[in-house]
């Protein structure tokens, strides 16, 4: 990528900075150009270092990691990754972080865990190619309005949706487009564990249909959006009778547990023209081969376009393989996916 990431870490604790860099700094194509322990030292380095990338403790002393990032967004928008503990509480603020404008989010890690921060080089990497691109998320969205669609009435469709880095904002966007009756739809988003539950419930809060993290053998009803769970196991859609939530423990796919990949796969076959598939932001390429699988199965399909995506990676993946229908700026695809997926008024498709 050129030369490497300058990157500055911030975080209370000593021990928890010296990790971090020692973990960024194993990389090559990562370089640490500095370290502060509050606020204060972190805005002070930043106008000294000027980094391409801060890493952000959520909780520091005098001023907490999310009032940071505001004032960062605000007066010098840069890609930040908030670094959070593996709690509700954490994954709560992380949440609003991401929100706020923060480009993604790695758990601290537990007592011996074996490889702790073992994706945040890739994170630091990816957000210093992104530039300015993600901070147009500075403004976090408003709760949702009443139901936009008040004259919805679905058809046999099932709506399965894969994201990754920036899909908070962008799951968001999309499903506060759904009405109260929306087609039962299927989501993985990669996340800590933890974390899904907390954002199942903020976006419960925020739209109008009821969203809940998947448990296993849920049925899949109109008005539900079930999110995968973090952590050891993927989602998939089984029983083409009476459509229902199966949680596999299966090893990671692409490097994903949950995985995009496997969660499209089981739509594709079990749904086939029954379905619609849309990738959204995110690195990497999960969601690819399986949205191309919905796709040749008869699914209609869409895909983030690049101009939306906090990172043009699974979309711009799914896009050269030929898997994507449409590209769509993000503020589009909710309403187009209720054109897919609305009984036509001659009888349901």
């Amino acid at each position: 990528m050129g030369n490497p990431a300058r990157v500055l870490v911030v975080d209370d604790s000593p021990t928890m900075r010296g990790l971090i860099t020692a973990v960024l700094n194993s990389d090559p194509e990562v370089n640490v150009v500095g370290q502060a322990g509050d606020a204060m030292e972190a805005r002070a380095a930043i106008k000294q270092l000027n980094p391409d990338v801060v890493t952000l403790d959520i909780e520091m002393p005098n001023m907490n990691g999310l009032e940071f990032l505001d004032k960062i967004m605000k007066l010098r928008p840069m890609p930040v990754i908030m670094v959070s503990t593996m709690t509700h509480r954490g994954a709560e603020a992380t949440l609003a972080a991401l929100e706020i404008g923060a480009f993604d989010c790695v758990g601290k890690p537990g007592p011996g865990e074996p490889r702790p921060f073992g994706d945040l080089a890739d994170k630091v990497k990816a957000a210093a190619r992104s530039g300015l691109r993600y901070a147009r998320g500075a403004v976090a969205p408003a709760p949702a309005a009443a139901s936009p669609a008040t004259d919805f009435r679905v058809g046999r469709k099932i709506v399965a949706i894969g994201s990754s880095t920036g899909g908070v904002e962008a799951l968001i966007t999309v499903l506060q487009k759904f009405p109260r009756n929306c087609p039962p739809t299927v989501i993985t988003q990669h996340m800590p564990p933890t974390f899904t539950k907390s954002f199942a419930e903020r976006l419960n809060r925020l739209c109008a249909p009821v969203v809940e993290e998947a448990t296993d053998g849920a049925r899949l009803e109109i008005g539900k959006i079930y999110l995968a769970p973090g952590g050891d196991r993927h989602l998939q859609v089984v029983n083409a009778s009476a459509p229902s939530c199966r949680l596999l423990e299966r090893p990671p796919v692409n490097g994903h547990r949950p995985s995009v990949d496997v969660l499209f796969d089981s739509v594709a076959e079990l749904a086939g023209r029954n379905a619609v598939g849309v990738i959204l932001t995110g690195m990497g390429r999960d969601g690819a081969s399986g949205l191309l699988k919905m796709r040749h199965a008869g699914a209609r399909t869409l895909g983030q376009n690049e101009k939306t995506c906090v990172v043009y990676g699974m979309p711009r993946v799914a896009h050269e393989l030929g898997a994507v229908e449409q590209q769509l700026p993000l503020g589009s695809i909710g309403e187009e996916i209720l054109k897919l997926t609305a009984a036509r008024k001659e009888g349901i498709e």
